[in-house]
């Protein structure tokens, strides 16, 4: 009786790891997946675009993940200030021929623009998911950025 306990004791436990293992797994498996494409999951496009939000913004950027930070305004108004680690990439600028020079095809992808009210990261969005890119559109962009606390950078 006692030697079967001990062995119903060692199979439970042995099942307490595999259940244990399968968990981790899952685990691992979302946290390979990445804050980018987690946002870009469960972010829904609206109007082909899929906006995200400051919090949203600030998770990825915390991440340490390696994305590309479009500034799409112009090259004056990204010489006045914008997001530190941001790339100049004027929205009248982006086509096949410029987007390919700067990304590849697995490339995360964040732009933004003025505020809600600037349509300049919606369309260069707009223009890069249509050339295969995943993209992100920070609508807060350069206002909402320095009302929560930022800092821009010349």
């Amino acid at each position: 009786m006692k030697k079967s306990l001990n062995i119903l004791m060692i199979l439970l436990f042995v099942a307490g790891i595999v259940v244990s293992n399968a968990c981790s797994a899952e685990q691992e498996k979302a946290m390979k997946q990445g804050v980018f494409e987690q946002v870009a999951k469960e972010t829904r496009p609206k109007e082909g675009v899929k906006e995200i939000s400051y919090d949203q913004f600030m998770a990825i950027r915390n991440s340490g993940e390696k994305y590309v930070l479009f500034d799409v305004l112009s090259p004056d108004s990204y010489g006045q200030g914008h997001i530190e680690g941001a790339i100049s990439f004027p929205v009248d600028m982006i086509n096949a021929g410029s987007a390919k020079k700067v990304l590849s095809k697995d490339s995360k992808v964040i732009v933004y623009c003025g505020s809600f009210q600037c349509h300049a990261s919606t369309n260069a969005a707009k223009r890069l998911s249509t050339l295969g890119y995943n993209v992100l559109d920070y609508k807060g962009g350069l206002k909402e950025w320095h009302e929560k606390g930022n800092k821009l950078v010349k």
